[in-house]
């Protein structure tokens, strides 16, 4: 189907890589990193009028409210270039399209969402499947996860190998709350568990420090209004467990340290309140 669409770079046709093409790779990115900062360096680049434009990762859900797999034949029903994969087979990805933040901004982009998540759930309906923008579906289970959960496309795997190879062991998951919870995980299927929605904001490169920060003060009301994820595989954990299970789902050091911020919820309730 043309729904093929890959969100974030070009897609990949192999799963696993030679020292010798991660070397080249790191090269070349090194050359791309130097060529972007001449680049950054010219007068007028980035200059334009400011746009506004978002992403919605969602689950997929069957009759009984259970991660339905299925997003592989969901896309193949919708030529949408908007829609695309994520990591595990119960999610999808709802692209915008950017839009001048000038005018009507917040009502285009409510517009726009509207219309993308419309045609995501006409082809979910396909396949007998429900659409739900939710930070971790409360119904996920033990075995919705693992190798048989990972959307079978060759960046994934290839993500999964190189983390689990830099991580030289399983992710360990350690989120105090409620009901505690300690997870051995093999896999970066635990990402899928965290979709999220982002906003993206294009500015004049002279307004990017100030964008930024205040970007970041924004989101500490955000989070305390709209954190809505306390539940994960049954237990009762954070306001907004999504972050800490985000962080520690992908973490590739050998020995993650562990800190406040991954363990207590009180760090969560302080800061986003």
């Amino acid at each position: 189907a043309g729904a093929m669409v890959i969100s974030m770079g070009q897609a990949i046709t192999q799963r696993e890589f030679s020292e010798e093409e991660h070397q080249r790779f790191r090269q070349r990115l090194e050359a791309c990193l130097e060529a972007l900062t001449a680049l950054c360096a010219r007068p007028g680049f980035g200059e334009g009028p400011a746009t506004i434009g978002a992403e919605l990762e969602v689950n997929l859900i069957d009759a009984a409210a259970r991660p339905a797999p299925v997003s592989a034949a969901v896309l193949a029903h919708s030529q949408d270039p908007r829609l695309t994969y994520e990591v595990d087979r119960f999610n999808l990805e709802l692209n915008c399209r950017p839009l001048p933040l000038a005018g009507r901004a917040f009502s285009g982009l409510a517009a726009e969402l509207g219309s993308g998540l419309a045609e995501l759930r006409r082809a979910a309906r396909e396949e007998g499947a429900r659409v739900v923008p939710v930070g971790i579906l409360p119904t996920l289970l033990p075995p919705d996860l693992g190798p048989e959960a990972l959307t079978d496309l060759p960046r994934y795997h290839a993500l999964n190998q190189a983390l689990r190879a830099r991580h030289r062991g399983p992710f360990q998951v350690r989120i105090h709350g409620d009901e505690p919870l300690r997870l051995v995980h093999e896999d970066v299927t635990l990402e899928g568990a965290t979709t999220s929605f982002q906003v993206h904001l294009r500015v004049a490169p002279a307004d990017f420090a100030r964008a930024y920060n205040a970007a970041l003060l924004s989101t500490i009301p955000a989070l305390a209004a709209c954190g809505n994820a306390p539940l994960f595989l049954g237990h009762r954990l954070w306001e907004e467990t999504r972050i800490a299970l985000f962080k520690q789902a992908v973490d590739e050091r050998p020995e993650p340290v562990t800190t406040a911020m991954s363990m207590s919820p009180s760090w969560s309730r302080s800061h986003a309140s």
